[in-house]
């Protein structure tokens, strides 16, 4: 597959518009707000039932999360896969045998995050990416003009595939009751596997492969197979999962699983500058999923370059692994401790909360109203975080309500970046909101907060390093 040959390419539409951060700030459609409508909605509804219950099933019982068409998938198999991967991941690949798989990083040479995935290997020379679009196409760019011995399959998401259908189902089982129902749906003994491996098991008599993860935080399931075995698979789940309280999750609370697990998804890519990603942006298409970022929130600045995230920043300082060569080493480098900010759970003052909700009804003033379970109206959110003296402290991200609580994930700046620390965001959008048509008119208000960890939940830190299977 090749870049698809449109009238323009990312670089083009660059060259085109006066002013890149304001072009993303009002002009373009959030690639994930906008997952073709109706089409999106008629394959995973917004809830099955409610989102309140469905999120609370997460950490009083267990849900199953649909994931089969909303992840776009990336398959690679040939000689040069696993050169290729190296030289573009920064995690290490020493021992990565085909029962593991990785939150695999990728930079520019600049050593800004350009996306993540998981990664999968099927085989000696076979591997599977699963969602994260700007690492997918980073990785199928250099496939493609890297002179490397590779073949490349795409698997788009099912809203944007011209096949109809999709090469792999997809379902993450989630939980505390997750490991009970996973080992009641295997035929036979189910195995041991611990965080972050795989095993391959039958359900319903059809080939399933698992990997130990979370979505929500805790004692999770990633469970993929053929896409002709979805129904049969998913309908064993709902069967075996009845008695131990098995919610169906729709997409409005799997959109909140962030503030639960503490992943911060989709940064903003770092290509739009250097003419070391030139080549990237003139093969990427103008319709692509980079071309299509919004900058949403309070935060505010005319250089793209600070919209950008190092990996550090992201909280993936445990996966850097400087043991080979990888594009975006020698930046990472330099980086200094002191100079990385810190991923961190805020949470958001019940009052002043409480406040923004009472603004919607009255004269006014009206602040932006905040939506539940997901607070953020764009990808990618951006708020400005402060201190009591008004010096600047990170920004907040993705947002939402989630046990009990408004809250968000946020880069601090590292003297900010302590646990217990009273911070202050603003929340709205300058100038009275954008010209994006659904935020609405409104005023910036002030939000208390206070530093947290990422995961907010204790129990979900322990749960994500725990093993599933028979020795539950």
């Amino acid at each position: 597959m090749t870049r698809a040959s449109t009238a323009q390419s990312l670089q083009d539409l660059i060259d085109g518009v006066p002013d890149l951060v304001d072009h993303f700030s009002h002009d373009t459609r959030s690639p994930a707000f906008n997952a073709a409508g109706a089409a999106a909605a008629a394959l995973t509804p917004a809830a099955y039932s409610n989102w309140r219950d469905e999120q609370r099933a997460w950490s009083e019982t267990a849900v199953l999360f649909q994931q089969t068409h909303n992840m776009p998938e990336l398959f690679l198999d040939g000689p040069d896969s696993l050169r290729l991967l190296e030289r573009l991941g920064v995690n290490t690949f020493a021992n990565f045998a085909a029962d593991r798989a990785k939150q695999f990083v990728t930079c520019a040479p600049s050593g800004h995050a350009i996306g993540d995935c998981i990664l999968y290997r099927r085989g000696e020379q076979s591997f599977e990416l699963v969602s994260g679009m700007p690492a997918l196409d980073w990785v199928h760019y250099h496939a493609q003009t890297g002179g490397y011995d590779v073949n490349v399959v795409r698997d788009n998401q099912t809203t944007d595939n011209p096949t109809g259908r999709r090469t792999r189902f997809r379902f993450q089982l989630d939980g505390p009751s997750a490991g009970a129902i996973f080992a009641a749906a295997v035929d036979g003994e189910p195995p041991t596997i611990p965080f972050f491996r795989t095993a391959t098991v039958s359900i319903a008599g059809k080939e399933v492969l698992v990997l130990r993860h979370g979505m929500a935080g805790y004692q999770g399931v990633e469970l993929s197979g053929a896409f002709a075995d979805h129904d049969a698979v998913r309908g064993a789940l709902i069967v075996v999962g009845e008695e131990h309280g098995l919610v169906q999750c729709g997409t409005q609370a799997y959109y909140s699983t962030p503030m639960s697990s503490g992943w911060m998804p989709y940064p903003v890519p770092g290509i739009f500058t250097g003419d070391e990603t030139r080549g990237f942006r003139e093969w990427l298409p103008s319709t692509s999923w980079e071309a299509q970022i919004q900058l949403t929130g309070s935060f505010r600045s005319p250089k793209i370059e600070d919209y950008y995230a190092t990996p550090y920043d992201l909280g993936y300082e445990r996966i850097v692994k400087f043991d080979h060569d990888f594009i975006g080493r020698e930046a990472l480098e330099k980086i200094r401790p002191e100079d990385r900010r810190t991923k961190r759970t805020l949470v958001w003052n019940r009052e002043d909360v409480l406040r923004v909700f009472a603004s919607q009804f009255g004269e006014g003033p009206r602040y932006k109203a905040i939506e539940l379970p997901v607070a953020y109206y764009g990808w990618n959110q951006f708020d400005a975080v402060h201190d009591g003296s008004g010096r600047h402290a990170g920004v907040s991200c993705h947002a939402g309500y989630n046990a009990g609580e408004l809250l968000s994930l946020a880069m601090l700046d590292a003297e900010h970046a302590e646990i217990g620390t009273e911070l202050v965001m603003t929340w709205g959008e300058p100038d009275g909101g954008s010209r994006k048509p659904h935020v609405e008119r409104h005023e910036q208000t002030e939000i208390r907060v206070v530093v947290a960890s990422a995961p907010f939940d204790g129990t979900v830190q322990r749960m994500q390093r725990s093993s599933v299977g028979g020795g539950i």
